[in-house]
């Protein structure tokens, strides 16, 4: 098995629901995600999956945040818009993308800052 990662970042607004404390007021991070994908098994070229492949789909994902106030975004009209929450989200739709037999999406981990990051896998 093989574990390949690749990371990117979007700059989004969001605030908590719930939450008694600053983060329930509107406010930005630069958020980064680190994608990570397992491969049973390596194509001609030695590759699991093209690097190029991989940062282009994530990213078709990521991108949809970029710039975006995401409590906006379904599923986030109802759900708290927290970096766990939004480490989950990205799961399953760069899962959907992704997933084919071979390459599978092991996890998914959004740092809202340099010191804090959500991790979610399955």
């Amino acid at each position: 098995m093989f574990l390949l990662t690749i990371r990117s970042s979007f700059a989004a607004a969001h605030n908590l629901k719930n939450y008694q404390g600053d983060c329930e007021n509107l406010h930005g991070h630069n958020w980064k995600v680190e994608v990570a994908v397992t491969a049973r098994e390596l194509d001609k070229a030695g590759l699991g999956i093209d690097f190029k492949i991989l940062k282009r789909e994530a990213c078709a994902i990521i991108n949809e945040l970029d710039h975006k106030y995401i409590n906006e975004i379904p599923p986030f009209l109802e759900l708290s818009p927290s970096s766990e929450h939004i480490a989950k989200y990205l799961y399953g739709r760069i899962s959907e993308r992704l997933n084919n037999g071979n390459v599978t999406v092991d996890s998914i981990t959004v740092w809202e800052s340099d010191n804090a990051s959500a991790r979610y896998y399955e």
